[in-house]
């Protein structure tokens, strides 16, 4: 049994502190079931609320990684990354590793982080130039047929931690654009791959709940009665291909690096 002490940096739910801390949201909810959790030497039994300052203590069997490695060198990491870990305050302390783009908490897929700061640089500066390409994969609620390119714009709510999209421009709204090309489509729900030109918090869940079809198993954008309907627990979002043009990294330059989801062979679609 492996004893691992966590302190407190910032006032949080037990089960948010422990997925910052590199435990998946499926492995902390067991510890908190099977009572191995202490929050300053008292044993939790809920998912109550850990202070500034507090040290949490926990026991586990095994150290899991919330993430496997695709590609590594000197330069980058190349990750697929699996639910319930945050980007920023979370892989990146685990890797020692920069972010330079990111996925929401219970998105998985692939993930490029720099090792340097010259690599740091480089893949900033091919993202910002539309020279890394991501593609998504997911699946939505409704048929939806279409091979679109789709323009709107996105607010941040921070105090919601939520997003909203607007057809117009208004105070505070950035541009967003999101590719979308249906794979398969039935009346119930459709397979998407999807193709985000810059990237935003929540753009792909928040734009295709705009647009009318939400991401199965999105309990923050997605209808109660859909989430019902498909009993999905996690999101049904994947990022599933980088495409890399000539951005002066090496094992990177012109290459394409590709993975599939767990679910794709169990699609709603029949």
């Amino acid at each position: 049994m492996i004893k691992r002490e966590i302190k407190v940096e910032k006032s949080k739910k037990i089960l948010e502190v422990l997925a910052d801390n590199s435990f998946s949201y499926a492995a902390a909810q067991k510890m908190l079931r099977n009572k191995d959790i202490k929050l300053n030497g008292k044993v939790c039994k809920e998912n109550v609320k850990a202070e500034v300052g507090g040290v949490l203590t926990c026991f586990y069997k095994e150290e899991i990684k919330p993430y496997e490695i695709v590609f590594e060198n000197d330069e980058v990491v190349l990750i697929n990354k699996f639910a319930g870990i945050e980007v920023e305050n979370g892989l990146d302390k685990l890797l020692h590793a920069f972010p330079v783009h990111r996925l929401d908490r219970n998105t998985e897929g692939l993930l490029v982080m720099a090792k340097t700061l010259d690599a740091k640089a480089k893949l900033e500066k091919a993202f910002k130039n539309h020279l890394i390409k991501k593609f998504y994969l997911t699946e939505v609620v409704g048929e939806f047929n279409v091979d679109k390119t789709f323009k709107a714009y996105l607010v941040k709510d921070t105090e919601k931690a939520l997003v909203k999209i607007f057809p117009n421009k208004m105070k505070g709204a950035v541009l967003i654009q999101t590719k979308i090309k249906t794979l398969k489509a039935k009346k119930e729900s459709s397979l998407l791959e999807v193709e985000i030109i810059g990237g935003k918090t929540h753009q792909i869940r928040a734009h295709l709940a705009y647009l009318g079809h939400a991401i199965i198993g999105d309990g923050k954008y997605g209808k109660r009665e859909d989430f019902a309907k498909f009993k999905e627990k996690r999101q049904k979002l994947f990022a599933y291909k980088l495409v890399f043009q000539d951005i002066g990294i090496e094992g990177l330059d012109g290459k394409e690096f590709v993975i599939f989801p767990k679910w794709l062979d169990k699609v709603s679609i029949n």
